[in-house]
């Protein structure tokens, strides 16, 4: 009642929508439009709704002795929405004059999104080095909030949109929109994991509809599904290749000179906004296959990248860069507010014609706030808060977007779309952690736990990746963003997932960095059992024989391979199976010493302690596994034996401290005396000293 309300004042207002102009106004309008939509549609698809409402309403009649009064009038609305696009389709007769312009609005910016790989390298999209004379100037654009728009977003407003007004498919600009969305993928998202395979739904949905040349519409939806299926797979893999190499380029030149931040604040966003749809489109189509009905065998190498963890790990560095330097951009704003857009807004409020004393008092508000900052404020770190100047722009797009406003917007396109750019640059002063959000939320993996635990997997078997595993537990601190206020009771079974996930993924990293060290332990210790004197006899009889005159019918026997012959190369080419182990170390270390704390749901995670309890606890068993003790047979090391290989094993730990800040002394100081009581404290278990005594 309350949208359907709301819907009809908006039209007796005969208001105006442009995303370019009334930016906000028209975002929500749409987004309240897509919300409507999915929510009746997910009732659709529940297939016990009947059921489900008539025992709570035999429920509520046995506590209370009457039935819920709203049951009537909530049964026929299930019936009525039992084909849920053909109702509403109905219902957004009158609507449509409001909603189509909206809709036809984002025939400028989506092309724009919608590019192939090849088209973003040759526009060189997201790079600071296009044009290295103008890489300290803002980019220009008259749109700004529109170009870190979700694509996603985009899409689900057109084909919502279109689906609720068919009728005006037939004219160029939305019949254009209609192709281009119904090429790029063939699953759409309702909420969370809960989709819709959309050219089925919208077949089924016209196949009601008579008239209005139904058929051949009909036949297109099909021929995009097919077009969708074919080509959309490999579109979206080279994108995200593409976005690997912008991405891995933006971080690096962010890190090394921050003060970009500033100017080039909107290449954060839009990369990141990008790399987002990506994701969350690989995401839900890998989830769901297409039918088998389709006739069309999909290639998997398109829907499994081996390098996704790399692109999520530039995701995570661009983020940590932006909250690292939030004062670089605060300052930056600051200055931009004062200095510019103020003065330009001043001037184009002296041109107004016709200003009535609401509007006024609003804009004159506007020009103050904003005139009065200074940089001052930034180095005291005072807290800003501009929710007041956003909000007022808000109230002036409604005021001035009516039919019978005495300003209207549509005619001041200038003071429109820069107000639209102050209400950016005021977001980058005060409203960065929420910008991250919006731009980069990666909370979908909460509802997709299958496939981040094969991404993760896959990310361990493929050595390249090794570096880029710690982006997997940071990702778990995204999850509470799925959450809703209004719903509190999720908030501990989502927030205990992500926890237990984080646990896990630092739990196998650490496992793995174990494996390779021990594999490295065992190699050196292989090496320095060599060195021993036990070994020396072999090479006094091979020296003593070759004193003796040799008999030439004798074979002659092979010299021994030397300690130190390993070490001897001819190609540095040929990878040794320690240069592996050693290559894999690096990247694993890399990635444990990555960030100090992991904060998820209100826990904090520390990599490196986490990787430290691992080290010791494997390093206790290994000094008793080196005894080799065998109480059956009474077999064990000699106590000169054992000693070495102790030694071998301190000399690699001790190495680790070239690639993990890490204290190795803490774990000898703490290990190793343990071993000179019977019983050793962590694990209950015997004692090299207790073994040599029973021995």
């Amino acid at each position: 009642d309350h949208v359907t309300d709301l819907l009809t004042t908006i039209d007796a207002c005969q208001v105006h929508l442009d995303i370019a102009l009334n930016y906000d106004l028209t975002k929500q309008y749409l987004d309240l439009m897509t919300t409507y939509v999915s929510i009746m549609v997910l009732v659709s698809k529940v297939d016990d709704r009947r059921l489900v409402l008539s025992l709570f309403n035999v429920a509520h009649e046995f506590l209370h002795g009457a039935g819920d009064t709203s049951f009537p009038r909530l049964g026929q609305m299930v019936q009525d929405y039992d084909h849920p696009m053909k109702k509403m389709s109905e219902e957004f007769v009158p609507h449509s004059r409001v909603l189509i312009p909206a809709i036809m609005s984002l025939h400028v910016i989506y092309p724009k999104r919608n590019l192939t790989a090849e088209l973003m390298r040759s526009t060189q999209m997201l790079s600071l080095l296009a044009e290295p004379a103008k890489i300290m100037n803002s980019p220009i654009t008259d749109m700004v909030q529109c170009e870190y728009l979700s694509q996603d977003v985009m899409e689900k407003w057109i084909i919502f949109g279109l689906m609720l007004c068919y009728q005006y498919l037939q004219e160029a600009k939305a019949w254009d929109l209609w192709k281009q969305v119904l090429q790029s993928g063939y699953i759409v998202q309702l909420c969370r994991d809960e989709v819709l395979h959309i050219h089925g739904f919208i077949v089924s949905f016209f196949e009601t509809i008579k008239g209005h040349n139904m058929k051949k519409k009909i036949d297109d939806v099909r021929e995009f599904q097919h077009s969708a299926l074919q080509t959309s797979p490999g579109i979206h893999k080279e994108r995200r290749k593409f976005l690997r190499s912008a991405l891995r380029e933006l971080t690096q030149i962010y890190a090394d000179q921050p003060g970009l931040l500033g100017p080039k604040a909107l290449y954060v966003w839009q990369g990141l906004s990008v790399t987002r749809d990506e994701i969350h489109w690989l995401l839900r189509h890998f989830d769901n296959p297409p039918s088998k009905r389709h006739n069309i065998k999909l290639s998997q190498e398109d829907f499994v990248d081996r390098q996704l963890p790399e692109l999520l790990f530039y995701m995570e560095e661009l983020r940590g860069l932006v909250k690292k330097y939030n004062q670089v951009l605060q300052r930056y704003f600051v200055q931009y507010l004062s200095g510019y857009d103020s003065v330009l807004l001043n001037q184009l409020i002296q041109n107004l014609a016709v200003c009535p004393e609401d509007e006024s008092i609003i804009l004159s508000s506007l020009y103050n706030t904003v005139a009065s900052l200074t940089v001052k404020q930034v180095e005291e770190n005072v807290l800003f808060d501009f929710r007041g100047i956003r909000l007022d722009w808000f109230r002036l797009q409604a005021y001035t977007s009516v039919g019978k406003a005495a300003l209207i917007l549509k005619d001041h396109i200038d003071i429109a779309k820069h107000m639209n750019t102050i209400c950016f640059h005021t977001k980058m002063v005060d409203y960065l952690d929420q910008m991250l959000v919006e731009t980069s939320d990666l909370s979908i993996y909460c509802f997709y736990t299958q496939i981040y635990e094969h991404q993760f997997k896959q990310c361990m078997e493929f050595p390249a990746q090794h570096r880029f595993s710690i982006v997997f537990p940071m990702i778990c601190a995204h999850f509470m963003n799925a959450t809703h206020e209004l719903c509190p009771e999720e908030r501990h079974s989502i927030g205990t997932t992500s926890v237990q996930y984080t646990h896990w993924f630092l739990k196998e990293m650490s496992d793995e960095v174990n494996q390779v060290i021990t594999a490295i332990c065992e190699e050196q210790c292989m090496l320095s059992d060599k060195l021993l004197p036990k070994h020396s006899a072999d090479t006094i009889i091979q020296t003593a024989q070759k004193k003796r005159p040799q008999d030439k019918k004798k074979k002659t026997v092979a010299e021994p391979i030397k300690p130190g012959q390993e070490s001897a190369r001819k190609n540095r080419e040929v990878f040794t199976r320690m240069d592996k182990l050693h290559m894999a170390l690096t990247e694993l270390c890399y990635a444990i010493n990555y960030c100090n704390v992991i904060q998820v749901w209100e826990h904090g995670f520390v990599p490196r302690e986490f990787f430290l309890q691992h080290l010791e606890t494997r390093f206790n068993k290994a000094l008793v596994g080196m005894m080799m003790y065998n109480p059956d047979t009474s077999e064990i090391a000699k106590p000169s034996e054992l000693l070495n290989s102790v030694k071998s094993v301190m000399n690699v730990l001790q190495g680790l401290e070239n690639y993990v800040n890490i204290d190795i002394a803490r774990i000898f100081n703490s290990v190793l005396p343990q071993q000179t009581q019977h019983i050793d404290s962590f694990t209950g278990e015997k004692t090299i000293t207790a073994n040599y005594t029973n021995w």
